[in-house]
């Protein structure tokens, strides 16, 4: 799913490329993409982009006379320049912003179609879209553990739950753990003001640096390979690949449709965690550590 870094990036060549331009039409390859009624998305054609901002994970384009059009992009959903009137395809296509000068293409490579598109009138219908969640970037340390301490959560939860953060999901919460040393299972509620605020000061600097990172790969053109797994992340996707600091293979907790990957020896002392499921399956056998794991791997099968 694209996040915090990757939307920064999308407004901003979303601003170079149609900034101030007339949204000619909107061209819908997928009628359930629109999940708003009133105003009609149709009310959107022939209006100016006046600017553009960030919810969260969602873009929002500001559209004269006070109309505003929210795409949340969701997991597999893409943003995609391309020539004036451009085909909308039908196996990926959803719809397209089309302008003189070229052609916005909303793509969404997933069967389960979750991108999403409403158009609201007036400042208070933008509000409904704002899940209220602190900006981290931009938030001292005492309001950003004031934030997490609302309440009792694993930091994993907390970290992607964009009520208390905004803009941060499961890559980058994994790269933030990482990078300030700490369990995805560790609770907020018991964690000290110096432990937050070094949590703190490792959000601020990942996502920095992965904004910065994608804005120079993108250059002055149009970023068209936005994913969540990146060759230089440190812990993100990198299930049993060396972790970057200690060599020690990640390892990776999966549960509903998300996974938290972290390096045993950075971040929880050496202790592997199991998720219920498996440990139920297991019923307590669940290695405590990485030692104990390979030796279970080296182990010759038992005989019937």
């Amino acid at each position: 799913m694209p996040e915090l870094p990757d939307v920064v990036v999308y407004i901003e060549a979303l601003k170079r490329h149609v900034g101030g331009e007339v949204l000619e039409r909107i061209r819908l390859a997928s009628p359930f993409l629109v999940r708003s009624v009133s105003p009609c998305i149709s009310a959107a054609s022939g209006k100016r982009v006046l600017g553009f901002r960030r919810l969260g994970k969602r873009i929002v384009f500001e559209l004269e006379g006070e109309l505003f059009l929210v795409l949340h992009l969701m997991i597999a959903g893409r943003l995609r320049w391309r020539p004036a009137g451009v085909k909308v395809g039908r196996k990926n296509g959803l719809a397209a912003f089309d302008f003189a000068g070229g052609s916005i293409l909303l793509t969404e490579a997933s069967s389960k179609k979750r991108a999403s598109l409403h158009l609201v009138a007036g400042r208070e219908g933008l509000a409904d879209h704002d899940r209220g969640g602190l900006e981290v970037v931009e938030a001292a340390p005492a309001a950003f553990a004031t934030a997490l301490r609302r309440e009792n959560r694993t930091l994993k939860r907390a970290l992607t739950d964009p009520t208390i953060l905004s803009g941060i999901g499961n890559a980058y919460s994994d790269e933030i753990l990482h990078r300030a040393r700490m369990s995805p299972f560790k609770q907020t509620g018991k964690m000290s003001d110096a432990e937050l605020s070094g949590l703190h000061s490792a959000a601020r600097a990942v996502l920095a640096e992965w904004t910065e990172r994608s804005r120079q790969q993108v250059g002055a053109g149009f970023p068209e390979k936005v994913t969540a797994f990146r060759p230089e992340m440190a812990v993100h996707g990198k299930y049993r690949q060396p972790c970057p600091v200690c060599q020690t293979p990640v390892q990776r907790l999966i549960y509903a449709e998300n996974e938290a990957n972290y390096c045993p020896t950075c971040q929880t002392g050496g202790k592997l965690l199991a998720d219920r499921a498996l440990s139920r399956l297991m019923r307590g056998d669940w290695p405590k550590t990485l030692e104990e794991l390979e030796e279970r791997k080296a182990a010759p099968s038992r005989q019937d």
